[in-house]
């Protein structure tokens, strides 16, 4: 058939991939599975998020889904112990207990100016507090903003002590909330960090600092980068343990409703 004028051709939008889900039963218990493809997966891999509960399995882009769900049905007693030994989440609302630079503090809506913030001495059971002075419904995310500010004023500072130390530069420092590395460096020397680090211990931040700047030097895990990051943080050993054993715990903690998004 012929038209006159001729229709203007649109190019095709590719719709967008169908999304892979299945379920594994497991002694009474359903655990839902998302699948995710990957062309770099070699091989089957299987997580059970600490920040959601959420069972992710990475596959080959090409095999086949009745292949990625045999396999994690044969896992159903893995999922199990690892959905169980996930922390209770615990939401930013009033009377919850929450650590900053390592102590745990008593979260606390108070009356007065909105939108401050004030650490308050220990109280009767030995926990200091964190009081926030806002509308109740703001209470979760004004509790997120303070730790976020908190977060970023001492990883800058720790970051630009190293930058100074190794005689590089700094391009930014962005304060995401990201769910597989506490921070990164790119080779312009752009830095992210995790908020979550306010929550630990200082010398644990301290050294993700050290740890990201001495990408600056080496942009790897070579020996060299790791002989440049003892030279600046003797105590890097003892940190990267404590987040080897705690810092899964640390993704328990967030804004009532949800996970917040990375800004």
């Amino acid at each position: 058939m012929f038209t006159w004028p001729p229709r203007l051709l649109r190019p095709a939008v590719p719709a967008p991939p169908k999304e892979e889900r299945f379920e594994v039963a497991h002694e009474g218990s359903v655990y839902a599975v998302s699948v995710r493809r990957s062309a770099a997966a070699r091989r089957l891999i299987l997580r059970v998020r600490n920040d959601t509960g959420d069972v992710v399995l990475t596959v080959p882009k090409r095999l086949s889904l009745s292949c990625a769900k045999d396999f994690a049905t044969r896992q159903g007693g893995w999922i199990a112990a690892r959905v169980a030994r996930l922390p209770d989440r615990q939401p930013f609302v009033p009377g919850a207990v929450i650590p900053l630079r390592g102590v745990l503090h008593r979260l606390a809506l108070r009356d007065g100016l909105r939108g401050a913030a004030r650490i308050e001495p220990a109280g009767a059971d030995g926990t200091p507090g964190l009081s926030i002075a806002c509308d109740p419904a703001h209470f979760s995310r004004r509790v997120l903003d303070f730790l976020r500010a908190e977060a970023k004023r001492d990883l800058t500072a720790a970051s630009r002590r190293y930058a100074e130390r190794l005689q590089v530069s700094i391009a930014r420092i962005s304060i995401k909330d990201t769910r597989s590395r506490w921070g990164s460096c790119s080779s312009a020397g752009a830095l992210s960090y995790s908020w979550r680090m306010i929550m630990a211990p200082p010398h644990v931040l301290d050294y993700l600092a050290a740890h990201e700047l001495a990408h600056r030097i080496e942009l790897n895990h070579s020996q060299r980068f790791w002989k440049t990051v003892a030279a600046i943080c003797p105590h890097w050993r003892e940190a990267e343990n404590w987040l080897t054993r705690h810092g899964s715990g640390l993704h328990r903690y967030g804004p009532a409703g949800g996970r917040p998004t990375g800004l």
